[in-house]
């Protein structure tokens, strides 16, 4: 019954954290501020300079997360036939949410010589979303097999 209500919770905190601060960017020298970049903010950057990529992007990092969130919903509320899972496990090998967010950490770790990176409160949000959602698939999987 938990996992069904973490998953709920999945439906409303991922958009939160689209949205969120995922940083605080700029330039390393004085009288320059920092911009907030999230997700969002993000994948419009890329829109500007590739639509096709952006495309690409957005399904992978946004919708193939939620897709699967909703269909491990469906699911666990018995509303989708159990068979459904491997589909929804597949959808969610390939949700690149997890790998942009590895990707984050490493431009905060790393940084870069003139920027000055700052975390967010979304980062934090962000990544207990994908652990969340990482943790609900082993654990219905495991849950389907018994």
């Amino acid at each position: 019954m938990t996992l069904r209500y973490l998953n709920l919770a999945l439906l409303i905190a991922f958009p939160i954290a689209w949205f969120a601060p995922l940083m605080h960017a700029g330039i390393n020298l004085p009288l320059f501020g920092l911009k907030e970049v999230s997700v969002v903010s993000g994948l419009q950057a890329l829109w500007d300079t590739d639509v096709v990529l952006a495309l690409l992007v957005t399904f992978f990092a946004v919708f193939a997360p939620i897709l699967k969130v909703l269909g491990l919903a469906l699911i666990q509320f018995g509303m989708m036939r159990r068979r459904m899972l491997p589909a929804f496990n597949v959808l969610g090998k390939l949700a690149m949410a997890d790998v942009f967010l590895i990707a984050l950490y490493i431009v905060i770790v790393k940084g870069v010589g003139l920027a000055k990176i700052e975390t967010g409160w979304g980062l934090y949000l962000f990544t207990a979303c994908i652990l969340t959602s990482i943790g609900l698939s082993f654990a219905t999987a495991k849950r389907q097999k018994a």
